[in-house]
């Protein structure tokens, strides 16, 4: 079993009750501080408060998306939304003033709190007292859309299927069942369209209002500076997107004409991008998500035995849920317990191939939290995005090796790792996509439901449509963009993806040519936590921090040398 850490500041099973916390924070507001050793226990103290108060949260998060249809669930989610969050904030930025303003901050080491001090003076800057209530509204309205999108389901002859679960008929070798369960999940995403609208315009709204009371003129630039972007600019995306345009579009282009030619068809529909080109029935790597685990366990201790060992606690504590069912919210995600330092990790397998990648993406992720875990301060260990996906993305690539743990037929092995290898390729386009659709949504803040639909329309066609012909389906197309929950959930997390994907690569590239060294590297970058700058965590990895044309030419390249290979 795992141990939570003996606490030395909170009382022990202390209920999560504003009226059990305040006088905490009354404490840690009020408390004299004579030296900076007593600063130092000052901050420990304040950090093992946090991690309670997280792992709190968490699990309130983690219950109400795995049963959405629960008002109990809902509701004691909102509590921490609405009753202590926003009672927290004012306290939390108290602290941060005393901390900046002791006379003994000047003494702390600034090599070992360089990184952590720079997020506290920026948190001082965009803190305002009347955002509180308008941050507890977004989060309230935001978890809608889980509810809405968990609820969704469709019939496919006499069987009912979550869309995820209906997703995998996507891969049938038989065109018809493709495009009748295709046409079923988009019809069913399009009945919410309008209600998904509303509650978009909502945040839309609120987030802008933010924005402005905190001095900005748009939430882009809000944004920019509340995620820590402290190495790049809103320009560098823009450079990054052209960069991707143009490498990595010609690159799918080719793939997708070789995709319409081995299916024979005039053109590709919607229906025609997961099938497998040579006819075979989609890959099935394992039968049920017990399994999945299983093989995952394996897959990692094959790797490293401390990699497949983290995967076990997880299973023996009952830190996973991975099956689709109804009611379950969408999509997957590695939630970290800050006291307990293991994750728990949720995901909705229908049992497919893609199922695979994404366990062993959170998987990567999960490594981050157990090799964080022992970091002195909570806030070490908040992994802006570009490192924490990092971490996620480089185990997609590093575990491919060790895939014959799923695959026991050597073709079935080579099949999925070419599938592998061209989705690295796709995911850049669609993360330019994203990523440039929010610049416009929020330097737009104005717009109307039609002027949205068609900026994502000319975003998405700049980047290839995915190169299919949606000439039949264009309210579809035009509503695509609902489907990605961070649009709706976590604005403007999503560069992130396209930065760590380079990333993972060249950690793959170190990883194929020296397995060893690779590897040690990668596991040294992760240990760092927050502690360094991403600049500086990159290159512990043995990678470069970079997006430019150049490195993005020389990366697709490599990927298309190794599935020259395959």
């Amino acid at each position: 079993m795992i141990h939570k850490k003996a606490k030395h500041y909170i009382p022990e099973n202390l209920e999560m009750k504003w009226e059990n916390l305040e006088p905490l924070l009354i404490e840690l507001r009020d408390r004299q501080i004579d030296s900076v050793e007593e600063l130092e226990q000052w901050l420990r103290d304040r950090s093992e408060f946090e991690a309670a108060i997280e792992e709190d949260f968490a699990w309130r998060y983690i219950r109400m998306t795995c049963d959405t249809v629960s008002e109990e669930l809902l509701q004691n989610f909102q509590y921490f939304a609405t009753e202590i969050e926003p009672k927290i904030a004012p306290y939390s930025n108290a602290l941060n003033k005393k901390l900046v303003e002791s006379e003994y901050f000047d003494q702390l080491d600034n090599e070992k709190y360089f990184v952590y001090l720079r997020s506290i003076k920026k948190s001082l800057e965009l803190f305002r007292e009347e955002n509180i209530p308008i941050q507890t509204e977004i989060q309230v309205e935001q978890q809608k859309y889980q509810s809405i999108t968990g609820a969704m389901s469709v019939h496919i002859g006499d069987k009912e299927f979550t869309l995820e679960q209906a997703a995998a008929i996507l891969k049938s070798p038989d065109r018809e069942k493709r495009q009748e369960a295709w046409e079923k999940i988009t019809g069913r995403r399009l009945e919410n369209k309008e209600e998904l609208d509303k509650l978009f315009d909502l945040l839309r709204v609120l987030r802008h209002k933010v924005a402005l009371n905190a001095g900005f003129e748009n939430f882009r630039d809000y944004m920019f500076q509340a995620l820590g972007r402290f190495d790049y600019t809103p320009q560098d995306c823009y450079s990054f997107h052209e960069a991707i345009e143009l490498e990595v579009v010609p690159v799918l282009r080719e793939q997708a004409e070789k995709r319409k030619e081995a299916l024979g068809l005039e053109a590709l529909k919607p229906w025609d991008t997961d099938v497998d080109i040579t006819g075979q029935a989609p890959l099935k790597p394992f039968q049920n998500g017990e399994e999945l685990i299983e093989k995952s366990i394996q897959c990692f201790s094959n790797i490293s035995r401390y990699l497949g060992e983290r995967l076990e606690i997880m299973k023996e504590n009952n830190l996973f849920d991975v099956e689709s069912r109804k009611g379950k919210a969408p999509g997957g995600y590695n939630y970290p317990l800050a006291e307990t330092g293991a994750p728990f990790i949720f995901m909705n397998s229908a049992n497919t191939f893609r199922d695979l990648t994404t366990m062993v993406h959170e998987g990567g992720h999960a490594v981050h939290t157990f090799l964080t875990a022992d970091l002195e301060l909570n806030d070490f260990k908040h992994c802006p995005s570009e490192v924490a996906e990092l971490a996620s993305m480089s185990m997609e690539l590093i575990s491919m090796d060790n895939w014959d743990v799923f695959f026991s037929n050597p073709e079935e092995l080579k099949r999925a790792k070419r599938d592998q290898l061209i989705d690295v390729i796709k995911t850049l386009p669609w993360v330019a996509v994203v990523d440039q659709f929010q610049h416009w949504i929020y330097t737009n803040p104005d717009h109307t439901d039609e002027q949205r639909r068609e900026a994502w329309m000319q975003i998405y066609e700049r980047f290839g449509a995915s190169f299919v012909d949606w000439s039949d389906y264009k309210e579809a197309e035009s509503n695509l963009w609902q489907k990605q929950l961070h649009i709706f959930e976590v604005p403007f997390y999503y560069i992130e993806y396209g930065m760590a994907q380079l990333g993972a690569i060249a950690v793959w590239k170190n990883y194929k040519e020296n397995p060893e060294k690779g590897l040690q590297q990668y596991l040294d970058a992760l240990k760092l936590g927050y502690t360094k700058t991403i600049k500086e965590i990159y290159e512990t990895a043995g990678i470069k921090f970079d997006f430019s044309a150049e490195y993005v030419k020389e990366l697709v390249a490599f990927v298309k040398s190794e599935l020259a290979k395959l």
